[in-house]
């Protein structure tokens, strides 16, 4: 089973900016998307941004402008570049990626989820 590992979050004042990593363990054969999601207190998970294999992106409206995804297929990996923070940025972010690995077939998996906060 493919997993996921996410890095990059923390506190950041408002205004400023974080740069979140998912790094995917094994092999990949074919990616078919990665994604983050979000999940503030007292809220239901999200989506904020995805990217597909053949490159096309979506973003939720409140992030738009503000947020970049990108993926780097050579060391697997999809980061989300997240800038000018508000304070309702905050949440935990989670990391999903599907597709097709070498060693355990089709994955659709998730990772363990990172907190970010913008608080000044």
């Amino acid at each position: 089973q493919v997993q996921l590992v996410e890095s990059g979050g923390g506190l950041v004042q408002p205004g400023g900016s974080l740069r979140l990593s998912c790094a995917a363990s094994g092999t990949i054969f074919r990616f078919f998307t990665g994604g983050w999601y979000r999940q503030g207190p007292g809220k239901q998970r999200e989506p904020v941004a995805s990217i597909t294999g053949g490159g096309s992106i979506m973003y939720a409206d409140s992030v738009k402008g503000r947020f970049t995804i990108s993926r780097d297929s050579a060391k697997n990996t999809v980061d989300l570049q997240m800038n000018t923070l508000k304070p309702e940025d905050t949440a935990v972010y989670y990391c999903n990626m599907r597709g097709i690995s070498y060693g355990s077939g089709t994955f659709d998996s998730w990772g363990q989820g990172t907190q970010v906060t913008v608080s000044s």
